[in-house]
């Protein structure tokens, strides 16, 4: 039973704190791995949680199934935070585990949150703890675990990825909080439009915790009518919750940035202005972007239409004088133009091969006709000797051996048929220099 304090603190304490699932049956979503007979729900109700890493976004529920799992197992529950707990309070959590499985066989949870935070000499310093079954440990973070966290940690436990919540369960958790007369607003006359209710649910975008700070903002400030109800509008939930949440780690930005880079290669420019926008939304560094789009312009371009280069490297000009927003205008035609160009891989294929040539050594001397002559005794040394001047043969061309003599893969570069290649392809070919098949 609560005392006087104890309870008066959680009258005052938020809503989405007030109204966290005390049960399974409460809990919201994730039917993926805590629905009827899946694992993580028998391994719960049966008190047989091994170590575990909860990761999901924010407000997706990784916390409250943690604070469930406190409230129905037979085991002590500790909760630390990466961010301010170190070594010195581990090393105390340890102890206290050990003494209570030996002196009462109980064991121990550990919540941790946050837990990507931890350093490599924390991590390590839990690990003897869960291999001896000392502690069950529970890891929570919006980071990839396989990303942000040590392999040892990893390794040594079950992993359960939370989802974002849908559109529905966000709905359900606000309903749930309109109608709970212990916990929420169901002692009051609270009315919420249903407009309201649906643009609470779509800016909060899968976090119900979001959703529920928006929905008590409403309740709070909005004055009470003359028969004691209380009327949330659809303007007073556009004051509540502003702008769209979006999630970003370390794991979504390179998942949208290869998808974005996919994307140009691709040459669908709607896709990769798409990904752009995400990114910016986001708060991603448009310098990255830009870079990538240079990037592109070689690999995936390149001589086919060499504008596309010119295109991106202005694009990164114009961000670096005139800033953002409005250097979003360059970047994307920049993005559109690389996108919409004829493709080809061939410069990317022919820097490979000359850099895979150089990688085996075995380095000739340089040929003595392609030696330097600009500086006294040169020419006593032979240097230059042969050497055939193109600008005084026809065509500006001359064939001579300019290449390494150890260089074994050549031809490095063999231009395609797209774009403005088809004339360089032609062009070599009236030299007499083979590209092998068309590419």
């Amino acid at each position: 039973m609560d005392d006087l304090f104890t309870a008066a603190a959680r009258t005052q304490a938020p809503l989405a704190d007030r109204m966290r699932p005390r049960s399974l049956d409460e809990f919201v979503g994730q039917s993926h791995i805590v629905g009827p007979g899946k694992l993580l729900r028998r391994a719960i109700e049966a008190d047989r949680l091994t170590s575990s890493i909860f990761w999901g976004p924010p407000g997706c529920g990784k916390t409250t199934l943690a604070s469930i799992i406190a409230e129905t197992t037979r085991a002590a529950f500790v909760k630390l935070n990466a961010v301010t707990s170190g070594v010195g309070d581990v090393r105390e959590v340890l102890k206290e585990a050990e003494e209570r499985l030996k002196l009462y066989g109980q064991s121990t949870y550990l919540l941790l949150d946050e837990c990507h935070r931890w350093s490599k000499a924390q991590s390590d310093s839990i690990l003897p703890a869960i291999e001896r079954g000392v502690i069950r440990f529970i890891g929570s973070t919006t980071e990839n675990p396989m990303i942000a966290m040590t392999p040892a940690i990893v390794s040594r436990c079950r992993l359960f990825h939370f989802e974002k919540l849908s559109d529905s369960d966000v709905t359900a958790a606000l309903n749930a909080a309109i109608k709970d007369h212990e916990r929420g607003y169901g002692a009051q006359d609270v009315r919420v439009d249903e407009d309201a209710l649906r643009h609470i649910v779509s800016v909060a975008n899968g976090d119900a915790r979001s959703a529920l700070n928006a929905l008590e903002l409403a309740v709070l400030t909005t004055p009470m009518e003359a028969d004691g109800s209380l009327h949330v509008t659809l303007a007073v939930a556009e004051e509540s919750i502003q702008s769209r949440v979006m999630q970003m780690d370390e794991s979504l930005f390179y998942d949208m940035l290869s998808a974005f880079c996919k994307s140009l290669r691709g040459s669908d420019s709607d896709a990769a202005l798409a990904w752009f926008a995400r990114m910016n939304r986001a708060g991603v560094d448009p310098r990255i972007v830009v870079r990538r789009v240079i990037a592109h312009a070689s690999e995936d371009v390149g001589l086919a239409n060499p504008m596309a280069m010119l295109q991106a490297v202005a694009a990164m000009d114009a961000l670096e004088h005139i800033g953002m927003p409005e250097a979003k205008l360059p970047i994307a035609q920049a993005i559109i133009a690389v996108c919409e160009s004829p493709k080809s891989n061939a410069v990317s294929s022919a820097v490979e091969a000359a850099m895979a040539d150089a990688e085996r050594g075995g380095y000739e001397p340089v040929p003595v006709h392609l030696r330097d002559t600009h500086y006294k005794g040169a020419s006593a040394l032979g240097h230059g000797e042969g050497y055939l001047y193109p600008h005084d043969f026809p065509g500006h061309y001359v064939p001579q051996q300019y290449a390494p003599t150890e260089a074994r893969g050549m031809p490095y570069y063999r231009p395609s048929e797209q774009g403005f290649e088809r004339e360089i392809r032609a062009l070599r070919k009236t030299r007499g220099i083979k590209d092998g098949p068309d590419v």
